[in-house]
């Protein structure tokens, strides 16, 4: 079992990413993030990856540690190279969709953080992973987006005249991996 799994997180990469939601899920994805980013002022980040990078599965044959926790981990990473933590008001919030693992993670962002629990993240990764065990993943991700903006529209409303949309910082495209 273990070796099966080793070896999907092996064979998969960024070309199964883009076939699993394939143009027309990505679109859908970006024009939902474009959507939700004019009712707030924060950034909403998609990542998705097919499988974890060679290190991390190095540490998991080395160490044991978890797939879960390597996850996690990995969104950590990715929030940083995506420079999500790097939005004037710190609202940056990252959804990471790890495929071999079939993994949600929500990164936020220090000042999402002083609004909104862990558990009301968990709580929303709850009802995603339902609709991503569906095969549904481009609704899955839009479910998340949803939950994240309307989590920013109530700590961070957009409070601009409706002629100018909030300065864009990070890409609304999906970043596959």
């Amino acid at each position: 079992m273990e070796i099966l799994r080793l070896l999907r997180h092996l064979w998969l990469d960024t070309g199964d990413a883009r076939r699993a939601l394939g143009d027309d899920g990505l679109a859908r994805i970006e024009a939902r993030i474009r959507s939700s980013e004019t009712t707030h002022s924060g950034e909403i980040c998609v990542c998705v990856e097919a499988a974890l990078p060679g290190h991390l599965l190095w540490r998991h044959l080395r160490s044991g540690e978890s797939f879960a926790r390597l996850s996690r981990e990995r969104a950590i990473e990715l929030f940083s190279a995506q420079r999500v933590w790097d939005t004037e008001a710190n609202n940056g919030v990252l959804i990471y969709l790890q495929l071999a693992e079939h993994r949600v993670e929500i990164v936020a962002d220090r000042g999402v953080n002083r609004h909104v629990t862990q558990a009301h993240w968990d709580a929303l990764l709850a009802d995603v992973s339902q609709a991503l065990r569906a095969r549904s993943l481009a609704d899955g991700i839009g479910q998340a987006i949803d939950g994240v903006g309307d989590a920013l529209q109530r700590h961070f409303p957009w409070r601009g005249t409706s002629e100018v949309r909030n300065e864009d910082e990070l890409p609304d495209r999906p970043t596959l991996l």
